[in-house]
C-alpha cells in the first residue's frame, strides 16, 4: 500500500470517548487547538460540560454526549446525535475511554470481569462499528484505539484488564488490515504509566480487602511518569502521522522490546518491578 499523507486536522470533526478526564480530556484539548470541532463522549456529565465550556471559550465547536459505553443501544444511536449537532460526520475517532480493576483472577467475579471487558473492549468495538460508515464516507479519516502497556505485557494481578487490552490490540491490528484499501487509517495506542488517576478510581474486586487495594494502587501509581498532556501529544502526533502503533512513555517502549526479545521470559524481568502493584492479598 502506498504511504498515506499526513492527516490535516484543521476543520475536521473528532469524536473522543473518555473526554471527561485524563488522556481523553488532554487529547480533546489538543485536537481543538489544532482546529478540530469536538464531539465529547463520557459518562460524567459534569466533567464533559466543564471541558466543553473551556473549549467553547477558546472558539471551538463542541457537542457533549453522556452515555455509558457498555450500553450498546446508546452507542449505536450516537452517530445520528453527533451528525445532528454538527451537521456532518467525523473524520477522527479516538476511543480513549477505559476502566480498571484491582484484584487477581481468583478474586474477581465473572460479573466484575465482564464489566471491564464490556467497557474497554466492547465499548471500543461498538463505537468503531457505529462510526465506521461515516468515517469511510468522510474520504480521509482515522481511528485511534487506546490499548495499554498491558496490551503488550501480561502481568499477574490484572487479568481482566490485561484481557481487555490485548483484545483491543488484536481488534485494532486486524481492523487496520481490513481497511487498507479504504481512506481510513488506524492506530493502536500503547500508554505506559500515565498520571490520570485511573488506578485510584479503579473498581476493587469484592474479594479484595480495602487496605490491600489501596496499597496496590499506591504502588502502581508510583510507577507512573507520563503526564496526560505528554500522552496527548503522542496520541495526536500518531493520528496526524497515521502511525500503526503509538508508544507512550519509555516503559511502554521497553515493554514492547522486552516482550518481542523474550516472549516468555520477559515476566522474569517484569515481576520484580510490578510485584507490589499486583499484590492485592490482605
Amino acid at each position: 500500500m502506498a504511504r498515506r499523507r499526513p492527516l490535516q486536522l484543521d476543520g475536521r470533526l473528532a469524536v473522543v470517548t473518555g473526554a471527561g478526564s485524563g488522556m481523553g480530556r488532554a487529547s480533546a484539548e489538543l485536537l481543538a487547538a489544532r482546529g478540530c470541532a469536538l464531539a465529547l463522549v463520557d459518562r460524567d456529565a459534569a466533567a464533559l460540560e466543564g471541558l466543553a465550556s473551556v473549549l467553547r471559550a477558546r472558539g471551538a465547536s463542541v457537542s457533549t454526549h453522556v452515555i455509558d459505553l457498555a450500553d450498546l443501544t446508546a452507542v449505536a444511536a450516537l452517530p445520528d446525535a453527533v451528525a445532528a449537532a454538527h451537521d456532518r460526520g467525523p473524520s477522527v475517532l479516538l476511543n480513549c475511554a477505559g476502566v480498571s480493576m484491582l484484584g487477581s483472577f481468583e478474586q474477581a467475579t465473572l460479573e466484575e470481569f465482564r464489566w471491564v471487558v464490556d467497557i474497554n473492549l466492547w465499548g471500543t468495538v461498538a463505537m468503531t462499528k457505529a462510526f465506521l460508515p461515516a468515517l469511510i464516507a468522510a474520504g480521509d479519516a482515522h481511528i485511534a484505539n487506546v490499548s495499554s502497556l498491558y496490551g503488550l505485557a501480561a502481568p499477574a494481578g490484572r487479568v481482566p484488564y490485561v484481557t481487555s487490552k490485548f483484545a483491543v490490540r488484536g481488534f485494532t491490528d486486524a481492523l487496520r488490515h481490513e481497511l487498507e484499501a479504504t481512506d481510513v487509517s488506524v492506530s493502536a495506542i500503547y500508554p505506559g504509566g500515565v498520571q490520570t488517576g485511573i488506578i485510584h478510581h479503579a473498581r476493587v474486586a469484592a474479594a479484595v480487602a480495602p487496605g490491600a487495594a489501596a496499597r496496590a494502587a499506591d504502588a502502581q501509581a508510583a510507577l507512573y511518569r507520563t503526564t496526560p498532556a505528554q500522552a496527548a501529544e503522542r496520541i495526536v502526533d500518531g493520528i496526524v502521522r497515521r502511525r500503526p502503533r503509538v508508544f507512550i512513555g519509555r516503559d511502554s517502549r521497553l515493554s514492547d522490546l522486552v516482550t518481542r526479545v523474550a516472549p516468555v521470559g520477559y515476566w522474569n524481568v517484569m515481576r520484580g518491578i510490578v510485584a507490589a502493584a499486583a499484590d492485592t492479598r490482605a
